[in-house]
């Protein structure tokens, strides 16, 4: 048993070192010689090669340097897609290193994590450089949903944010990301900052989704109902006093009010007639702190709501129940 410990400790270390001497050959290949041109398009499909068997043997974190001197050299031969492309592999291989980490409990300064949140802000860089804002801000989402899987939506949101001004000019995608910097907000309990991000989100899909009619049309009309939805619920946790509430929540909660008529209004059309009644009665119901029938429209709305919105709704029984933590 211990000879055959010896010979599988002996067969790791002859993989480590031809490993790394493969990767100090093909550097040294591509070192300046007098007189000799290195050939930088072989380097870098041996890197490319190299990281692909180290992927292989599970150890991601080797595989991500060799990808970034892939990217090295698709620099020099000004190749920004090949470029970008090596750049994301290592991120991912970073990051796959940095979740086995994770997954095993190690003791860690998240050095993959940071080595990995580099690598697509480069490959970001080199995007914007050369005009192709879609590809830099899908980079974006992609890191910040990386961030948000390791519990950071604080930093997350940043690239979501960024993402969101860089698809100014498609409203769609532009949306999406700003959903995503919601949730992060509301994920840091910054529940005002949330509120001022789906408002802006009401707002741009009634001017860049509207048909003839002005009415949001698709998907849109649908983003703009989960908006309604969410604004009135964080509305709902915050109570902003008649003095302190600004004019364009005011107006949205001045459809809730059973002396209004407000079926035909866009949010309800959007909403459909259900939704918006339901809406309605938490809101009367929250304004009159009558928690048995708030607890029995939690019931009712579980299945129109998203996660994210039931989750809100706990929240706004919650504070009425111990308001600002007494009780509890």
């Amino acid at each position: 048993m211990v000879q055959e410990i010896v010979n599988l400790h002996s067969t790791g270390m002859e993989r480590d070192v031809d490993v790394l001497g493969k990767y100090r050959a093909v550097s040294n290949k591509l070192k300046k010689r007098f007189l000799k041109k290195p050939n930088v398009a072989e380097g870098s499909e041996q890197f490319a090669s190299l990281a692909k068997n180290l992927k292989q043997q599970e150890c991601p974190q080797y595989a991500a340097f060799c990808s970034l001197a892939q990217a090295r050299c698709e620099q020099t031969l000004s190749n920004p897609a090949g470029e970008t492309q090596a750049l994301t592999d290592a991120a991912r291989s970073f990051l796959q290193a940095q979740a086995a980490e994770r997954d095993l409990q190690c003791p860690t300064f998240e050095e993959h994590l940071t080595a990995a949140i580099n690598c697509y802000s480069h490959a970001i860089r080199v995007h914007i450089e050369n005009k192709q804002s879609a590809l830099a801000a899908a980079l974006c989402i992609e890191l910040g949903n990386a961030l948000k899987s390791f519990d950071k939506p604080g930093e997350a949101m940043l690239h979501f944010q960024r993402a969101a001004e860089l698809q100014a000019q498609s409203p769609l995608d532009c949306l999406h990301s700003l959903g995503l910097v919601a949730s992060c907000k509301i994920d840091t309990k910054d529940y005002d900052g949330a509120l001022t991000v789906l408002t802006e989100m009401a707002y741009l899909a009634q001017e860049r989704g509207g048909s003839p009619s002005g009415k949001p049309i698709g998907a849109f009309a649908d983003i703009l109902a989960r908006c309604e939805v969410s604004r009135v619920l964080l509305l709902m946790l915050l109570q902003p006093t008649p003095q302190r509430i600004r004019p364009e929540h005011a107006q949205t909660l001045e459809k809730y009010a059973w002396e209004s008529n407000s079926l035909d209004s866009l949010a309800a059309q959007c909403l459909g007639e259900d939704l918006f009644l339901l809406l309605q009665s938490v809101v009367m119901a929250c304004q009159s702190r009558e928690l048995d029938s708030l607890r029995a429209l939690q019931t009712d709305l579980w299945s129109h709501l998203s996660a994210e919105q039931n989750q809100l709704l706990h929240l706004v029984i919650k504070e009425l129940t111990y308001p600002s933590g007494e009780g509890l």
